[in-house]
């Protein structure tokens, strides 16, 4: 299948960084997510999957939808 008809699952996942209570959430390719899980499984928490779009996946990560509380993801950086 050519790259313009392939279709692409996106996800969002809270990134976990050393020394922080809080992590940021991120936005990735859901095979990217699926590379991530199998090099360190369950060391990031995935918010959610099967997004159609990066937009989209880019506004859930930013308003701190997905069981994310936006303050305190705000406050964590």
């Amino acid at each position: 299948m050519s790259e313009a008809g392939k279709v692409v699952s996106w996800v969002v996942y809270r990134m976990t960084i050393h020394g922080k209570q809080a992590g940021v959430n991120a936005v990735c390719e859901q095979g990217e997510w699926d590379a991530l899980e199998l090099s360190r499984p369950g060391y990031h928490t995935l918010l959610q999957s099967g997004i159609a779009n990066e937009g989209e996946a880019e506004r859930i990560a930013r308003d701190g939808q997905g069981g994310v509380d936006a303050a305190a993801t705000r406050r964590a950086r």
